[in-house]
C-alpha cells in the first residue's frame, strides 16, 4: 500500500528549527523527464550519484512550505532508517515532512500514521485476511475476475482505455469482496480516492473526501454490527462491539484498506503494462511463458523498476541518529524515496535496465520495517495473475497512441497513468 495517508490529517506541531538552508537546496518533489516517464526524476538520480561519490547518503531538500527535511538517497540507509524505532511515522511529531498543505479536522487513515504500540495493536486486527495462505486461497477467484474482464474487453470496443476497462476494476472487485463493500458503489469511492491522492487538490477537498469515505464505511460497519457476515468489515464491527476499537477507528481503518487496496494496484497494472509494451523483448518473456516462477520474478522486477509511491515516505526523527557519518537531530524530518533506493547500483547492477529475469526480491517498493505494506501478499498475487494472463490472452496488445501522448499522473501522490489507450 502506498504511503498516501499523510496527505489528509490535521496540522502537525512545529518542527525542530534546523540551521538556515542555502538557496541551493533543491525543491522536492522533482519533475520527471518527459521522455523517460518510467525513470526517477533526473535530479533525484543526480543526488544519489553525488551521494555515492561523496559517501554522504543524506542531503537536504526543500518542500512547498520552506521546510528542509533530509532526503535519504541510498538503499542501505533507507532500510536502516525505516527499521529504526527512533524514526516515526506519526504525522503529529515535530519535523514530520508534510508533502502538501493540511486542513484541520481532515482525519487520518488508521494505523498507517501511528507508531508502536498502538500501530501494532490496530494492525494486528486486520492482518489475518492478508496472510499468504489466505491470499493464495483467493487466487482462483481473482483469476476468474481477470478472465471475465478480458472476455468483456475482447467483446467490446477496440481500442479501449485499459485503466477503466481492466486495471481499475480488477483490484476494486477484489478489495470490495474482501472488505464486504458493494462494488456497485465503485464510482463513489474511486472519485473520492482520486481527490485524496491528487497533490493539487485543496486541503479542504482532500479532507472532505476522507470524511465522505469514512462516513460511508462507518455506516457499513454499523450494518455489520447488527448483521455480521464473512468479511473484513464484519471483523472490524466485532472489534467495535468488544470495545477494542471505536466506531471511528474502524471506519478509518476501512478507508485505508479500501483506498490502498485498489488504487495502488490499479496503477501498477496499468503502469506495468505501459512499461512492457515499451520493452517488447521483456513482454515476450511473459507472453510466451506460463512458468509461475518467471511471472513471480517479473512482478518483483516491475515493482523495483517502477515507483507507484513516487513522492517518498515521510518520517520524523525522535532522537538523534548517527548514520553513515552524518547526524540527524531529533525533531528533523526524513523523506525516503523508494524509486532511487530501488535503482541503487550497489544493490541492483545496471539498475536502469528492466530485466524480468533479475532477482529483485530485495526491493523496497513496499517499504521496510514495522510499517511495511500490510497488503503486499494480495498485491503480489493480483499482479501475478494479471501479468501472467493478460498478454498471453491478448498477444497482439499494443498502445493505441504514442507513449508521449499517454497522460501520466505527475500530479498525484500515487504515480501511474490517467488513461492507457490500447488496441489489439
Amino acid at each position: 500500500m502506498a504511503d498516501i495517508a499523510g496527505t489528509t490529517a490535521g496540522s502537525a506541531p512545529e518542527a525542530y528549527e534546523a540551521p538556515q538552508a542555502p538557496d541551493s537546496v533543491p525543491d522536492f518533489p522533482m519533475p520527471r523527464a518527459a521522455r523517460c516517464p518510467f525513470d526517477p526524476p533526473p535530479a533525484l538520480k543526480e543526488l544519489q550519484e553525488k551521494a555515492i561519490q561523496e559517501g554522504a547518503p543524506l542531503t537536504r531538500v526543500r518542500l512547498w512550505d520552506g521546510s528542509t527535511p533530509w532526503l535519504v538517497t541510498r538503499y542501505a540507509e533507507q532500510r536502516a532508517l525505516l527499521a529504526d524505532p527512533r524514526v516515526s511515522a506519526d504525522f503529529t511529531r515535530p519535523g514530520y515532512p508534510n508533502r502538501a498543505p493540511r486542513s484541520e479536522g481532515g482525519g487520518g487513515l488508521g494505523f498507517i500514521l501511528m507508531d508502536d504500540p498502538e500501530h501494532a495493536r490496530l494492525r494486528r486486527m486486520v492482518t489475518a485476511p492478508f496472510a499468504i495462505k489466505r491470499v493464495e486461497a483467493m487466487r482462483p477467484a481473482v483469476q476468474k475476475i481477470v478472465d471475465d474482464l478480458i472476455d468483456d474487453m475482447l467483446a467490446g470496443p477496440n481500442p479501449v482505455d485499459l485503466v477503466e476497462a481492466f486495471a481499475l476494476p480488477v483490484p476494486s472487485l477484489v478489495i470490495c469482496e474482501l472488505l464486504g463493500v458493494p462494488y456497485a458503489d465503485h464510482d463513489f469511492f474511486q472519485h473520492n480516492t482520486k481527490i485524496m491522492i491528487n497533490r493539487v487538490s485543496a486541503p479542504e477537498e482532500r479532507a472532505a473526501a476522507v470524511q465522505e469515505l469514512a462516513g460511508y464505511l462507518g455506516r457499513l460497519v454499523g450494518e455489520r454490527l447488527a448483521d455480521p457476515t464473512d468479511d473484513l468489515l464484519s471483523g472490524l464491527a466485532e472489534r467495535v462491539g468488544a470495545g477494542e476499537l471505536t466506531h471511528r477507528q474502524a471506519a478509518e481503518t476501512a478507508v485505508l484498506l479500501l483506498v490502498a487496496g485498489h488504487e495502488t494496484t490499479a496503477n501498477m497494472i496499468a503502469l506495468g503494462t505501459a512499461t512492457l509494451l515499451e520493452h517488447p523483448d521483456q513482454l515476450a518473456l511473459l507472453r510466451e511463458s506460463d512458468d509461475p516462477k518467471l511471472v513471480a520474478g517479473a512482478v518483483e522486477e516491475l515493482l523495483r523498476y517502477l515507483n507507484i509511491t513516487h513522492t517518498g515516505r515521510s518520517r520524523a526523527v525522535t532522537e538523534d541518529i548517527e548514520i553513515a557519518g552524518q547526524t540527524v537531530r531529533a525533531g528533523e524530518g526524513l523523506i525516503v524515496p523508494n524509486e532511487i533506493g530501488n535503482r541503487d547500483p550497489e544493490v541492483f547492477p545496471d539498475p536502469d535496465r528492466l530485466d524480468l529475469r533479475r532477482d529483485a526480491r530485495r526491493h523496497v517498493a513496499f517499504g521496510f520495517g514495522v510499517h511495511q505494506c500490510l497488503g503486499q501478499p494480495l498485491a503480489r498475487m493480483e499482479l501475478q495473475v494479471v501479468y501472467g494472463t493478460l498478454y498471453r490472452r491478448i498477444p497482439t496488445l499494443r498502445l493505441a497512441t504514442g507513449i508521449e501522448n499517454v497522460p501520466f499522473k505527475h500530479d498525484g501522490f500515487v504515480y501511474g497513468v490517467h488513461e492507457l489507450p490500447v488496441a489489439w
